[in-house]
């Protein structure tokens, strides 16, 4: 506390923003002794014990979940921003499908698993793998320990299906090529994630990391009760729930619904959202009112 006072007075920021961690606790303490305010964002449906113990010390709150903010005391309000992602206006399917060589007729799955529990993913993709390339093509982000492997089973394909497998360790910043060429996604329930996958329309197969309280699964339920993908939980997704999956791709209705739903909750304007209003705590403003903050969330010009 004496540290962060210090470097509080030293530094005078406008504003401070945090995503409510424990060591934010000294620094907001400080905020509000000195009249500094603080923005806190939370990107989970239920947040952690750190952010519920820190919520009440933030000016004000931006979630990503309308339901995080009956969790969350708030001294000046709490409005739903959506989870902040890279920007991905301007991202063309036909032009991402052209930079990874994936055929303009075919169906591409995108398959990845963030930082946690990848193995479950990876050895579904690979028992699956002869008859799921039959199928379609595939983009599988296997992780550094996972790509061997990925590698291996890839090779005992016949040669002519082999172009339908791309493993990769980590894609980087073309992973928003592979969801701007995607028809269906499967992977895991962070908030990045579901951002991500809403702001490009696409459906999902969201199988959710079974630990960290489940924080994760509370966040895929929002998802599933919009129609926008179907849950499949961590012990139950193998090889058959994978192939099962694909089948949304076997049925036009089906797939398009999902994709009306999943486009309804993209907020790929969530970052000026934010910006918005920390910007507004700096600047001493009042705070926009939700309907302004969803009209810059879902990335409306001029709002």
């Amino acid at each position: 506390m004496p540290q962060a006072l210090w470097w509080l007075i030293r530094r005078r920021p406008a504003a401070i923003f945090t995503t409510g961690g424990y060591v934010a606790i000294p620094v907001l303490l400080a905020a509000r002794a000195l009249g500094i305010p603080a923005l806190l964002w939370e990107g989970n449906v239920i947040p952690g014990k750190s952010v519920r113990a820190t919520a009440r010390l933030a000016s004000a709150l931006a979630v990503s979940f309308q339901a995080t903010c009956a969790a969350l005391p708030a001294r000046a309000g709490c409005l739903v921003t959506g989870t902040p992602i890279r920007d991905v206006a301007g991202i063309d399917r036909v032009a991402a499908r052209e930079r990874l060589g994936i055929p303009a007729d075919a169906r591409l799955v995108v398959i990845f698993g963030g930082s946690q529990a990848v193995r479950r993913l990876n050895d579904a993709v690979a028992a699956a793998l002869p008859r799921l390339v039959e199928r379609v093509h595939v983009i599988h982000v296997a992780g550094a320990d996972g790509l061997d492997a990925a590698t291996a089973v890839r090779a005992r394909l016949p040669e002519e299906l082999r172009g339908r497998y791309r493993p990769e360790a980590f894609l980087g910043e073309e992973l928003l090529d592979a969801l701007a060429a995607a028809d269906l996604v499967v992977g895991r329930a962070g908030s990045s994630t579901l951002a991500e996958v809403t702001a490009f329309g696409l459906p999902m197969i969201v199988v959710p990391y079974p630990h960290a309280g489940a924080h994760q699964r509370a966040n895929a339920a929002v998802l599933a009760n919009a129609g926008a993908a179907e849950l499949v939980a961590d012990e139950a997704f193998d090889a058959g729930a994978l192939l099962a999956a694909v089948d949304i791709l076997q049925d036009p209705a089906r797939h398009a619904a999902m994709v009306v739903a999943a486009r309804s909750l993209g907020r790929p304007g969530a970052a000026d959202a934010v910006a918005t209003l920390l910007l507004a705590l700096a600047e001493r403003r009042v705070l926009p009112d939700q309907a302004a903050v969803t009209r810059l969330a879902a990335g409306a010009a001029g709002s």
